[in-house]
């Protein structure tokens, strides 16, 4: 029996609207801890961690483990029709084939979403070490992607002189956003000169992370996966781990 009463739709709304993006389907794992759902999208250039903790929760009812299947269109188009000020309530009985969901306003309107078969494989979390870690605002850190996006179809990252540098060029144009390190930009680098490269359209989807979370961690390393987290303490957090890029442009 799971019974859930979240009373910040946005956490969920808006995780799924972003996982949504990347995957098809995927398997919430829900436990004592919270929601958890950890997957690879298809092209295997992305991973998604999304942790949503009980504690965010104003009811939290789980007597034991459960692995809930779901199409997250059917899913997305339900969290379409929650309120910013509705509650959002899960429900789940033994036995059942149906993850029941209610938003709870001025009305209550109650939806049942078909679980589905999916690969139980468990998918693991890489086991990744960063040499470089920027914490910014991320609205920042949404409009140096944006700008660069107008350029190419990469998007390079990189750490100099304690400056972070989000920059793309093709054989024509380049433009290049530089953020110093000050109070709300905060550079930490073991290394000199770190740059990496990587997908400008997967980048684009994970900012959307800036819906959930007022500030951004970016972790990279030379030629090496870049970590972009949006965490907000004891209630959410989504990560994203993107392989690198090489490209041409």
């Amino acid at each position: 029996m799971m019974k859930l009463t979240l009373a910040e739709p946005r956490f969920l709304k808006e995780s799924v609207n972003i996982i949504s993006d990347l995957v098809n389907d995927v398997n919430i794992k829900v436990n004592s801890d919270g929601l958890q759902v950890v997957a690879m999208d298809p092209a295997n250039v992305a991973l998604i961690d999304f942790r949503l903790l009980s504690s965010a929760f104003a009811e939290y009812e789980v007597d034991k483990p459960l692995e809930l299947s779901v199409s997250l269109e059917g899913l997305k188009n339900v969290m379409k029709r929650a309120k910013p000020t509705d509650s959002i309530l899960l429900a789940y009985e033994k036995g059942d084939n149906r993850l029941k969901v209610d938003l709870v306003g001025g009305s209550k309107r109650s939806f049942s979403i078909p679980l589905i078969s999916l690969d139980a494989s468990e998918q693991k979390i890489p086991s990744l070490k960063f040499s470089t870690r920027v914490d910014m605002p991320s609205e920042q850190f949404d409009e140096a992607v944006e700008d660069v996006s107008i350029i190419a179809e990469s998007v390079a990252l990189n750490v100099r002189d304690g400056r972070f540098y989000v920059n793309s060029a093709n054989n024509l144009s380049e433009a290049m956003v530089e953020l110093p390190s000050t109070d709300s930009v905060r550079v930490k680098t073991d290394g000199d000169d770190v740059m990496a490269k990587y997908s400008m359209d997967y980048l684009r989807k994970m900012i959307k992370g800036s819906k959930i979370a007022d500030s951004v961690s970016i972790e990279f390393n030379k030629d090496y996966p870049v970590r972009v987290s949006y965490t907000v303490t004891d209630k959410v957090h989504l990560s994203f781990i993107l392989a690198p890029r090489v490209s041409n442009d």
